[in-house]
């Protein structure tokens, strides 16, 4: 018999890539593995990608939880990056552990990923050192991001901070740009690509061509978050097509 699981989603509201890329990573994973799943989401007011809208926004993050909570999803993912990163160097323990007590205070107790801390996660578990970064921040954000990884014990040896403000314009960057964004990184040394450090940044279609190119792993912001979300679920993490992390592995 087979088992369906809710995937829930706190997204921001202009998000339109989170709500794309996780449900194409887990229906892919149902051509090879026996699980179901279905996607729920509860969102967040955000359009300009500056750190005072990510602010307030992430003050909404705990009704989202709430929300999501009636619906008994069996895991619940934070889908905005920047956000929980510019509110302070580690914050997404303290997201995570207060998101999980909101769910326990409407009587379940859901897991919480946050897009942040998987990425954190995802890098441990391919056991990265260096890496290289693209996010499609504004550079003062960018270089939050970069300091806010560094700070989880990791050497950034290069980055690109595509500078698009407008979150819409976020999601509409064409990931087959991406390759050649990659082309102009310094990769000497550099264990694992992050070729997208942000969950509303396209960039699923082009990782397998950026491993072949390379010959590096890439990892990004919404692989990194299905493998946690996975593993919170006591599932393999696999998904054909995603990269590294997903390829079974981990």
């Amino acid at each position: 018999m087979q088992k369906f699981y809710r995937i829930g989603q706190i997204v921001p509201s202009s998000n339109t890539t989170m709500e794309t890329e996780i449900p194409a990573m887990l229906t892919a994973r149902q051509s090879i593995r026996p699980e179901r799943f279905t996607f729920h989401s509860s969102r967040m007011r955000m359009k300009k990608v500056v750190k005072e809208e990510l602010a307030a926004m992430d003050a909404e993050s705990d009704r989202c939880a709430i929300e999501l909570s009636d619906a008994r999803v069996d895991v619940l993912g934070y889908a905005c990056l920047v956000a929980i990163m510019a509110m302070g160097l580690g914050y997404h323990r303290q997201s995570e552990k207060r998101l999980t007590g909101r769910t326990i205070d409407e009587g379940t107790n859901i897991p919480v990923v946050t897009s942040a801390g998987a990425l954190i996660e995802g890098l441990k578990v391919m056991k990265a050192k260096k890496i290289a970064v693209v996010a499609p921040y504004m550079k003062p954000l960018t270089e939050l991001v970069v300091n806010y990884i560094r700070e989880e014990g990791f050497e950034v040896m290069d980055w690109r901070a595509l500078e698009i403000p407008d979150n819409l314009d976020v999601a509409r960057h064409d990931p087959n740009n991406l390759p050649a964004i990659v082309q102009t990184l310094d990769l000497t040394d550099v264990d694992v690509i992050v070729l997208s450090a942000c969950v509303q940044m396209p960039s699923l279609p082009v990782i397998a061509k950026v491993e072949a190119m390379t010959g590096k792993p890439v990892i990004t912001a919404a692989a990194a978050t299905t493998y946690c979300m996975l593993k919170s679920l006591g599932l393999e993490a696999v998904s054909p097509g995603a990269g590294a992390l997903l390829s079974g592995a981990y």
